[in-house]
Order: structure tokens, then C-alpha cells, then sequence
């Protein structure tokens, strides 16, 4: 019992200096989109971060300082009304965010980038922090911050994740804009636009990372030419099927459901293929993202 329980504390170590990596490699993407692409064009998309180019350019109070100065402050509110285990996965990434942060702030300097094109820097800006901030998410991690702010109005507001993070952040971006404007610029429209694009990319690249992207698609079919389509993919296509029972929801009728996971390369082939066979087919198609257990 002893040594099976030493054998588990040692595998666990290896998994667990994976997730540390990987916090590091996402919070190091993050700090150099915010230092490369974000800061020097003063386009705030939500967000600790955000709040910092804000308090930058009205106070000249260093982004990595403020930055780590406010999740501090929010840790230790997040332990006051979430608890212990709420605030246990903000803290590392809370405090590694903003010493990244200020170890690539001077990347400007090495890498000249051309800031001229907005739309391309934020693009580019947007795809990077999208990347980091899904390898943060998928170690198991966040950089705290406004992570902790909707966590909290999720509790007590009664909201789910989403609409919390989409009041906060579009709080922080809408009061952004009155103070980022021009000389004799009330409100900057443009800046605002900026960064809801910028929100957009990174929720996709996040998701892209933290799911992976789709190699294969999983078939649902539903059709009178069951034993044809079966042959279809098993013989012509070489593809295992599962014939899954089920009933219809208004008619009551017994119906065969087949399943079929292909590669998504073959999708277009599948799918005519079907369609030849029985015109009236009904086919519901979903990316899968991950196969197990199958040889």
C-alpha cells in the first residue's frame, strides 16, 4: 500500500512540472503580446492588463507593478468570499503574469515592430494572448485578475462565467475609451472597435488551443437504406460503424442511428457518398475533437 502510494506522489510530479511549464510558456505569450503589440498602441481589451495601459498613460505607473499590485488585492478578496480552493489556482499565475510582464517589457526595443497598421498589429496581438492565455487555461491555471472579479459576480450576481466576463470586460473597454482618445477626442470609437475584435480572436484562438483542432467528424445518421449506408462505410470507406438505438421524439417509432467518426479530409466523400445512397437521409455532422480507446 505504502509503495503504491509513493509510486502515485512520483508519477503525479511529472504532470504537475508540465502544467508549471506550460503556465510559464502561456504567461510569457500573454506579457509579450501586451509589450510587443498592445501597450505601444494604447488598445485596451479588457482585463488587468487592460486596466494597466489605462493607469500607464494617465499616471505613468509602470504596467508589471500595477498589474501585480491589483491581483494581489484580488486574491486576497477572492479568499474572502470564494474560499481557499477557488483562489489556489489564480495565485501562481497571479504573480508569474506580472514578473513576465516586466522581463519582456524591453522587447520593443529588440524586435522593431511597425506600428503603423493597427488593424494587423492587433490581429497578430490577438493571436498570441489567445494562445497563451489557452495553454494557461488548459494547465489548469489563470493569470487571476479579472478572472477572480468574474468568478465573484458569477456568485453573486447569479450569473453564469460568460455574461460575467462579458459585463467586466466591456466595463473596462467602454471606460477605456474615454480616457484613450486624442487631444479634443471625447470617446475613442476606434480603439473601442479594436478591442472587440481583439476579444473575438482571442475566445477562438483560447478555444482552438484548449480543445485542439478537429481532425476527424463524427457522422449521425439516420436513414431507410441502413444496411446500404453500412456497407458504404465499412467496405467502400473502410470505416467501423456503431449502430446506436433510438426513437422518434414526436412519431414514437424504433429507429437505427449509425455512428461513424472519419477523417475530416474525407467529409465531402462521406457525405455524398450517403446522400447517393438515400437522397431523404438525415445526417447530423460534429467535429470530434479527441478519439480514445480505438485501434
Amino acid at each position: 500500500m505504502l509503495l503504491r502510494k509513493k509510486k502515485e506522489i512520483v508519477d503525479e510530479k511529472p504532470d504537475l512540472m508540465k502544467r508549471y511549464i506550460n503556465l510559464f510558456l502561456g504567461c510569457t505569450l500573454y506579457a509579450t503580446a501586451f509589450n510587443l503589440f498592445f501597450l505601444p498602441t494604447n488598445i485596451v481589451y479588457g482585463g488587468i492588463s487592460g486596466i494597466a495601459i489605462v493607469i500607464k498613460k494617465l499616471f505613468d505607473i509602470e504596467p508589471a507593478l500595477f498589474i501585480l499590485g491589483a491581483n494581489i488585492f484580488l486574491l486576497i478578496v477572492s479568499f474572502l468570499t470564494l474560499g481557499k480552493e477557488k483562489t489556489k489556482g489564480s495565485i501562481v499565475g497571479s504573480i508569474v503574469f506580472p514578473i513576465m510582464v516586466s522581463i519582456t517589457s524591453h522587447l520593443g526595443e529588440v524586435l522593431q515592430i511597425n506600428i503603423s497598421d493597427p488593424l494587423l498589429i492587433i490581429v497578430f496581438g490577438a493571436i498570441v494572448s489567445g494562445i497563451g492565455m489557452g495553454i494557461n487555461f488548459k494547465s489548469g491555471f489563470t493569470t487571476g485578475g479579472t478572472d477572480i472579479i468574474n468568478q465573484i459576480v458569477s456568485k453573486y450576481g447569479k450569473v453564469s462565467i460568460g455574461k460575467a466576463m462579458l459585463l467586466s470586460d466591456g466595463v473596462i473597454v467602454l471606460l477605456a475609451g474615454f480616457f484613450l482618445g486624442g487631444p479634443g477626442v471625447i470617446f475613442a470609437y476606434e480603439k473601442v472597435m479594436y478591442a472587440i475584435i481583439i476579444l473575438y480572436i482571442i475566445s477562438i484562438m483560447s478555444d482552438k488551443v484548449i480543445l485542439g483542432i478537429s481532425q476527424a467528424k463524427s457522422f449521425y445518421i439516420m436513414t431507410d437504406s441502413e444496411t446500404a449506408v453500412k456497407k458504404y462505410l465499412l467496405h467502400r470507406l473502410n470505416h467501423g460503424v456503431t449502430i446506436l438505438e433510438g426513437r422518434g421524439g414526436y412519431t414514437g417509432n424504433n429507429l437505427k442511428v449509425i455512428m461513424c467518426i472519419v477523417p475530416t479530409k474525407e467529409y465531402f466523400m462521406v457525405k455524398e457518398g450517403i446522400l447517393k445512397i438515400d437522397p431523404k437521409a438525415l445526417l447530423l455532422v460534429t467535429d470530434a475533437y479527441e478519439i480514445t480507446g480505438a485501434k
